[in-house]
């Protein structure tokens, strides 16, 4: 199974919650301090609600969740093929989700990219990679989450 995932930024995740909960018909699957996401059968979307009061209403990042770690090889190896280049993390914590993922690069108005699979719940919003100079869904999200303080 794959599907697109949406991450934004919410001014109030309360708020935020009750309106997509509404708009899609389905409670969130998960909800930690400043962070909620949706598994939304139909359409196959996995909605990531980040709470950075003042950002609110502009994308975190995007991505495609994907079934498996063979899945994001095979991903990274086609896009590898196309001339996409990548940023590479295995093992990492995101999100609330041990996940191995990579980053594509290059996008025309800089917009953030992932390609993952989940992998195991965390307690933890997010940690730092190694060779990485911050994980967990991009410094801005690092720096406005207040449960991300691990991370950066």
């Amino acid at each position: 199974m794959s599907r697109i995932q949406l991450a934004l930024n919410v001014d109030d995740l309360d708020v935020s919650i009750a309106f997509y909960s509404a708009l899609f018909g389905v409670a969130p699957a998960k909800t930690r301090p400043g962070y909620a996401n949706f598994a939304v059968a139909e359409p196959p979307l996995k909605l990531v609600l980040i709470e950075n009061p003042g950002q609110g209403g502009s994308i975190n990042h995007l991505g495609v969740e994907v079934a498996d770690t063979d899945a994001v090889d095979a991903e990274q190896t086609r896009l590898a093929g196309r001339g996409l280049a990548s940023i590479d993390e295995r093992g990492t914590t995101c999100c609330y989700a041990k996940q191995d993922k990579f980053w594509v690069e290059g996008a025309p108005h800089g917009e953030r990219w992932e390609v993952y699979t989940v992998l195991a719940d965390a307690d933890t919003f997010g940690e730092v990679p190694e060779g990485s100079t911050c994980g967990c869904c991009g410094k801005a999200s690092c720096d406005l989450v207040p449960s991300a303080t691990a991370c950066c």
